[in-house]
Parts: structure tokens; sequence; C-alpha cells
């Protein structure tokens, strides 16, 4: 038995899933089927298990069957740390949703401390090469699987910074009405500076102490306004909110600050930026690490995260498929992997649960696989 993972899952008009029930192992799980037949929306049902909008980061009215239901459940039952925990999440009619721990009534930020989950789907392949805010969640997620209470922290920053925006865009200039939004700010974004840089030297260690056949990269946090200042006491942090608030009043919004920052990689051996590799190198250091980020928490926690890794046999070779289920048998992890076919999954043989989802009119049906 692994110390992090699925050992019951119940998805009731879940995306195309009217009712599915899975049983398992505690193994990694291979899971098969044609494009479009459900294999995604168990990942998706697994990530919400952890706080935030799962993997798809979808509404949760978008995550009901469409089928004349105004709802949806997701059952579950986990072990962590040797202890089997009853999970239940749902959302009625599009509303926000709910959580239970045990049957009790929880917040989504208490899954944190029991479920620590980590993702790569195919969207994510792009992720050196766009945007700063795919790369800011990329990290993110990883610095919960360490620091589970760095999800308050973001969550009030965001709060205070949308209060902020607000007076900046009414271009209030009365300091007073800044200064208790912007102490807040600071008080808690200098947490998130320090949780985002503990997380990087956390992965940076795990890759240099791993052999491993998956690139290494060297990780920075950086502002992505070179010339901003990038200030990370909570002191500094407050004096540059307010020598900037002219400059923020102008814009509408908050210039600087955690939300701003950036996270860079480079392909350590060939001394590339990660943006400037192949498709196929990008995807690499991606899975790197999250195998890094297992290690690491395997070393602190004493487990590694549940993983879901969606289509990631899809652009490696048969030799690269086998070191990657090689290492996640080794590290002990219960890796949801997907596929379109069996074959993609057959070096891992009776190390994992196989299943195969298929599509019967328009309803995800999951059978175990012989």
């Amino acid at each position: 038995m692994t110390g992090l993972s699925v050992h019951a899952l119940t998805l009731s008009h879940f995306r195309s899933h009217k009712v599915s029930r899975l049983e398992l192992s505690g193994k990694p799980v291979a899971i098969f089927g044609p494009n479009g037949a459900g294999k995604t929306n168990v990942l998706e049902a697994i990530s919400l298990l952890s706080p935030g909008r799962g993997l798809r980061r979808a509404s949760a009215a978008d995550m009901t069957r469409k089928a004349g239901v105004d709802g949806w459940k997701i059952s579950a039952v986990l072990n962590s740390q040797s202890h089997l925990y009853e999970i239940e999440t749902w959302s009625e009619g599009g509303a926000a949703r709910q959580v239970k721990i045990d049957g009790k009534s929880a917040p989504q930020n208490a899954l944190g401390e029991i479920a620590r989950v980590l993702w790569l789907i195919p969207s994510m392949d792009r992720l050196w090469i766009e945007g700063a805010e795919g790369r800011r969640r990329f990290l993110d997620r990883m610095v919960l699987s360490f620091l589970p209470e760095h999800a308050d922290a973001v969550l009030t920053y965001e709060k205070c910074m949308r209060e902020r925006n607000r007076l900046l865009k009414d271009q209030v200039r009365d300091p007073s009405w800044y200064l208790a939004l912007e102490k807040q700010m600071a008080d808690v974004g200098a947490q998130i500076w320090a949780n985002r840089h503990h997380t990087v030297n956390k992965l940076t260690d795990a890759q240099e102490a791993a052999e491993t056949s998956f690139p290494k990269a060297d990780l920075a946090l950086f502002h992505v306004d070179d010339s901003a200042p990038k200030p990370e006491q909570a002191q500094d942090l407050a004096a540059a909110f307010a020598d900037n608030r002219a400059l923020d009043i102008r814009a509408g919004r908050t210039l600087i600050g955690p939300h701003r920052a950036d996270l860079g990689a480079v392909y350590a051996e060939k001394n590339v930026p990660a943006k400037d590799c192949s498709t196929g190198e990008q995807k690499a250091l991606l899975i790197s690490l999250i195998l890094a980020n297992g290690r690491a928490l395997a070393n602190e926690i004493g487990a590694p995260p549940i993983l879901l890794l969606d289509e990631v046999a899809a652009h490696l070779d048969s030799s690269r498929r086998a070191a990657l289920y090689d290492e996640l048998c080794a590290l002990n992890a219960q890796a949801f992997m997907t596929g379109t076919g069996a074959e993609l999954f057959v070096e891992l043989g009776a190390r994992a649960d196989h299943l195969e989802v298929t599509d019967n009119d328009g309803t995800s049906e999951i059978h175990v696989a012989e």
C-alpha cells in the first residue's frame, strides 16, 4: 500500500460518466480507450480531491453531465499516511463545489492537508512558450504539495489585490485607503515568495540527487517585468506597493508583486532555455520536474503525491516510456496515466491496474482490462 493513494472512486453525473465506480490497489493505474471516451474525466475527478478548480480549471456547472440533471458528485476513499479518509465533493445547480471529509463539512483547502495531487495534461506541453500565468499555476501546485498552507496565502493575497485594484481603477489617491490592504498583501506576499523559493530549492536538490534518464532543469524565479522591483521581504514589498501606487493608478491594476512572478527553466545539460528546446525536450523537462517533486515529497513526508499524467506516453518512444514507468514504480507513486491503446502501457505489466474506458451512446463505461 502506497503512502498516498486512491482506493475507491465513484463518479456520479460527472461529465460523461453517469455512474462509474473504481476499486484500486494503490498501484499505478493505466487507463486506455479511444479519444472522447471519458479517460481525462476520471483524472479531472481525482484532481478535485485537492483544493482548486481541477486540472481543466472548469466551472462547477461545466462538470455536470448534460442529461437533465443539475449537479454532480465525486466520492473517494483516500489512503494518506496509513489513514483512510472518506472524501465527498459535489455541486448542485452549478453552485460552488462543497466538500466533506469523513462525513463532516470542510473547506476546500483542508483537502491539501491530506491529498497531494500533481498533474500534466496536453495543454501544458506549451507551458514554457506561453504566458507566465500557466507557469505560476504549475509552480504553485508543486508548492502546495510541500506547503498546503500556501493556498490560504494565495487566496488572501488575491482577495486583497482585487480590493486594491478596485481603488486603483476608481482613481482613489488618498493613501489611507491603501495602507491596510498593502500591509496584508505584503505580509502574505512575502510568504508566497518564500514558499516558492523553498519549493524551487527542493526541486533543484531532488534533481541533483537523482539518477534519471530525464533531463535536469536549472530553475529560477523572476519578475515578468525585469525593470520592476522584486522585493521579497514584507517591509520592502509594502514600501514598493506604496512607491508604485501612482503608476498603478495610471494602469488601473497592481503592476508588481508575487502575482507577477515567473518560473524560468534551462535544459541543464545543453544550457538551452526551455522555451527554445524542442517539443519533446520541453515535455521531458516537465516530466523531470514532476518526478523531482515526487522524490522530494517522498523524502519529506514519506510519500510521493498522486500523479495525473494525461496522454503522457503519446510523445515518448518505447525506451523512454519504460524509463518513466520504472521511475514511477521505484518512487512508489500512484500515477494515473491515460492513452489511446493498451500497447502504450505494456511495459508496466502487472505493476499497474489496467482499465479500459469505452463510450456507450454518450455514456462512459469503465472495465477492468484482462
